[in-house]
């Protein structure tokens, strides 16, 4: 169905927020996420100011048979936030926080970002493990794990969810908790937004900060397999409060980077160390030892600096695609597949991005949460950027899938944010035998797959409208 301006008009007097349609001031800006592949015109965007403003608009849609997608930070590599003739239900206008600085806990609305979830908790020290990226929507990232530089020492982001308010299929607003409904808020944490519009996450909060011992140490490209062959033997054994980061890619024009080294292919590590300083400096010496690295720039800093620090690698507007695998150990034959993708860039852009699986993510039961796998080992994420201009996409994303088959052989799954266009099997690699569990849920809450933008769980009908 088509949405008419006699249908506009009668919502209108109900929705506290913005509605804007194509032609309209705000309209492109509105319609724009982060991948910059991504072009889609939604024939409305509902731009909530509310939970009262996301009940009307999926009550608005479901009654008129619309296709429906969500945006909270609109970081979803497949662009699943924005839909071509349907309404775009964009809670990027909702950003209130509530700290509880006794209890350790913040109640976070929907439309965050990771930055500004940080600069509210940290203003009584505290943090939650969130995104390495500090404009990803915490919604997003939530739903779908969650992975960050506190992992290690405090879970994924779904081990750290207490409670979430979420607006359903039917239009009905929900609070989600292990005792409301266990059942639902276990399939909250891991599957994605397969089963209605997460409006609030109430979150576990930890003493962290303000200042950490933080930051990346590079080598030389063709010292990459010793650096990830030392990793593969050290990280492991890594104290909890030490998170790794893994990056090759060029080298950025950062002021800690000899000029002489811009653009350069590097091997990094950005270490990450949140316990007590001393202890972090010996443990952290075995990584900085490794090899000649051209820069080590491990030193104390704010960690809101730090969540904002990788940034400048994902600007919004770029061109991005990416693959990845969970995989349980960075063996030889690993490390010859990703020499030889990244001696042979197709963009300024590639990299290979990952961390260090293990530590208290390890240690939750894996039939705790639906996020799946959760032995030690590591995840690698291949990514190519491209620009606007840049006309062969093509031959970029060749590259990338390229290396995922290389790595195939030796992946154990793949993390469910990361899915880019593996289909259903991407969802049976992320999910496993979960995946039954989890489409019972989507037949209890969402039987006619009213929310289908997304890495999305097909009800048993098989409905896909």
């Amino acid at each position: 169905m088509t949405i008419g301006a006699k249908d506009v008009a009668a919502l209108r007097p109900r929705f506290r927020g913005a509605l804007v349609q194509p032609g309209e001031e705000g309209y492109d800006q509105a319609r724009r996420v982060w991948n910059g592949e991504i072009d889609r015109h939604p024939a409305l965007v509902a731009r909530c100011a509310g939970t009262d403003d996301v009940v009307e608009a999926v009550r608005f849609a479901r009654e008129r048979g619309l296709l429906v997608s969500v945006r909270g930070g609109g970081h979803s590599i497949a662009g699943h936030s924005v839909c071509d003739d349907g309404v775009m239900i964009d809670l990027s206008l909702m950003k209130a926080t509530a700290v509880d600085p006794e209890a350790r806990t913040v109640k976070a609305a929907g439309g965050l970002l990771w930055g500004e979830l940080d600069r509210a908790t940290q203003a009584f020290g505290l943090a939650t493990t969130g995104g390495i990226i500090s404009h990803t929507g915490i919604g997003g990232l939530t739903l779908g794990g969650g992975l960050g530089h506190l992992m290690r020492k405090h879970g994924l982001t779904v081990d750290n969810v207490r409670a979430i308010d979420l607006v359903t299929a039917d239009g009905e607003l929900r609070h989600v908790d292990g005792e409301s409904d266990p059942d639902l808020f276990w399939g909250l944490r891991g599957g994605g937004g397969n089963f209605g519009i997460a409006t609030a996450f109430e979150y576990q909060l930890h003493p962290v900060g303000p200042m950490v011992v933080a930051g990346p140490v590079f080598w030389p490209l063709e010292e990459a397999p010793s650096v990830l062959s030392a990793l593969r033997d050290l990280a492991p054994d890594a104290p909890d409060e030490l998170g790794i980061t893994i990056g090759i890619a060029p080298a950025p024009p950062a002021p800690f980077v000899p000029p002489s080294w811009f653009g350069r292919p590097v091997a990094g590590l950005v270490l990450v160390w949140t316990g007590d300083p001393e202890a972090g400096e010996a443990a952290m010496a075995p990584y900085r030892r490794i090899g000649s690295p051209v820069v080590d720039a491990v030193q104390p800093l704010p960690y809101v600096a730090l969540q904002g620090s990788l940034d400048g690698g994902a600007p919004h507007g770029r061109h991005y695609y990416w693959k990845a695998h969970r995989l349980p150990t960075l063996d030889d034959a690993v490390i010859d597949v990703l020499m030889e993708r990244m001696g042979a860039p197709t963009s300024p852009f590639a990299q290979i991005t990952g961390w260090a699986i293990g530590g208290a993510v390890s240690r939750v039961d894996p039939e705790a949460t639906a996020v799946g796998d959760r032995e030690v080992g590591f995840e690698l994420n291949v990514t190519v950027g491209w620009l606007p201009s840049d006309r062969e996409g093509d031959k970029h994303k060749a590259w990338v899938r390229d290396a995922w088959d290389g790595l195939a052989a030796h992946s154990h799954g793949v993390y469910a944010n990361f899915i880019s266009d593996e289909g259903q099997a991407g969802l049976a690699s992320a999910y496993g035998d979960r995946l039954t569990r989890l489409v019972a849920l989507k037949d209890r809450y969402d039987p006619d797959n009213f929310f289908r933008m997304n890495a999305n769980i097909a009800p048993s009908s098989g409905a896909s409208s």
